[in-house]
């Protein structure tokens, strides 16, 4: 027999019962969000944590324990999984920001000493103003660039990806690629 359960799963409303059922059968989601939800289903349906894991291809009933108090504190957005361990990110969303807000300025040839940037010259330029990052790594600036959707080009510059200038008969005319997004994520 098992033990009394400590924080068992509170009731699905309606809505939630028929996302976890979408998520379950979805073959585009990630294979982590379709077994939580085939575990939280069958925690629902009244098997064990244990058996819920097992239908859901794990081998944890703790982990569906643990799935099943965060799915009753945050709702369905406990099937998304969180920082999975190793160094806590440093930079937020206002960091992020602000190396986007210096790739997106053209450098200053005497200020800046170059002409087009590189990580390197980021680095520098970021370190080195006022309101800049002191401690900011090129990793960072190139894990941030590329999670905005820019790329490094041949020549040393970053470009939006997604975005292209065209020569048509009336000029040049930007481009911009509507599934550019969808194709980043």
């Amino acid at each position: 027999m098992t033990r009394r359960k400590s924080d068992p799963l509170r009731p699905l409303a309606q809505e939630e019962c028929d996302q976890l059922e979408r998520l379950s059968r979805s073959d585009a989601e990630p294979a982590a969000h379709v077994a939580r939800a085939k575990a939280l289903l069958a925690v629902a349906e009244g098997r064990t944590y244990t058996e819920a894991a097992r239908a859901a291809g794990r081998k944890s009933g703790d982990a569906v324990s643990h799935l099943v108090s965060r799915f009753n504190r945050e709702g369905i957005a406990a099937i998304e999984p969180r920082h999975g361990g190793g160094p806590v990110p440093i930079y937020t969303a206002t960091g992020r920001e602000r190396i986007l807000a210096e790739v997106r300025r053209t450098p200053d040839r005497e200020a800046d000493g170059t002409a087009t940037w590189s990580l390197g010259m980021l680095q520098r330029a970021l370190r080195a103003a006022p309101d800049g990052l002191p401690g900011i790594s090129r990793d960072t600036i190139w894990w941030a660039l590329r999670d905005a959707g820019y790329s490094w080009q041949r020549d040393r510059s970053w470009c939006d990806t997604g975005t292209v200038v065209r020569k048509r008969k009336g000029g040049t005319v930007e481009v911009t690629d509507p599934d550019a997004v969808p194709k980043k994520t």
